[in-house]
């Protein structure tokens, strides 16, 4: 009824409040710093700046050509993932130089190279330490074995430095990550590419002397045992503590499990 009285009231009104000036200033949060806004931030540094050449080894850029016959032409941008890690192997970390190059490689705008890089947490676009050690806390580590939470405190008391940052020899990097996939040989921890399982505070700092030990003897030609990457436990695999009691017989084996030529017709 209002609106048939006075017609011209309602749209007088909302011309005059779209003619009010708008604010363009953004308001201040007061929220808590994110640390994982570094993930997706670049700041140009003396060891990592876009004026600091880098080029693929001779030996590696074979690699690289055995890594792009695995894609047609015109999907070689599928490649970037293979050729960040095969830089970063090469440079140590992805510097801001590997991912230009594997743009140019892969003829791929760099900034589409820049958010694979900065998606996937794999690609250390920092230096690391020789041993990149990652510890995996999340709940089946924190429940499994001794948990976790007493490895990581056995680490950051052995190396004397606490998750995210390098030891001063340049030697270790330690940070905590989320879920590695070993559940059940919990704790675990993956130092550069090997996976050791069934961890217990000892035998987490007996594996960092022996890893420490390794790097100092090997520039005076000495050798030092390190322990085998899988369970330091004893156990063989992810078998129970009483041992395999499965698939122990027969002995699977491919002559025998499979069907050979012919089998079909001589049956019918």
């Amino acid at each position: 009824m209002a609106s048939k009285f006075f017609p011209a009231i309602p749209r007088v009104g909302r011309q005059l409040f779209h003619q009010i000036p708008k604010s363009q200033c953004r308001p201040f949060s007061a929220g808590p710093q994110r640390y994982s806004d570094t993930l997706a931030v670049h700041r140009n540094k003396p060891s990592n700046n876009p004026s600091i050449p880098f080029k693929f080894s001779e030996q590696n850029m074979k690699l690289v050509d055995e890594i792009l016959k695995r894609y047609p032409p015109q999907y070689k941008k599928g490649a970037v993932m293979p050729l960040l890690d095969l830089g970063q192997r090469q440079h140590g970390y992805t510097s801001i130089s590997v991912m230009n190059e594997v743009a140019r490689i892969l003829e791929m705008p760099p900034m589409r190279v820049y958010e694979v890089a900065t998606f996937y947490t794999m690609y250390n676009r920092e230096p690391v330490g020789k041993y990149f050690v990652q510890l995996c806390t999340t709940t089946p580590c924190q429940l499994g074995g001794c948990g976790s939470t007493k490895i990581l405190e056995a680490i950051q008391e052995h190396l004397g430095i606490t998750a995210g940052h390098t030891t001063e020899d340049g030697l270790f990097t330690f940070i905590e990550v989320e879920c590695l996939g070993a559940c059940v040989n919990a704790p675990m921890v993956q130092i550069n590419d090997d996976y050791y399982e069934d961890l217990t505070p000892e035998s987490i700092k007996t594996l960092l002397t022996a890893l420490k030990e390794s790097a100092t003897a090997a520039e005076s030609g000495k050798e030092v045992k390190v322990p085998a990457p899988g369970p330091l436990s004893g156990r063989h695999t992810c078998e129970n503590s009483a041992g395999l009691t499965n698939l122990q017989n027969p002995v699977w084996d491919p002559e025998t499990m499979m069907r050979k030529d012919g089998a079909l017709d001589q049956q019918a």
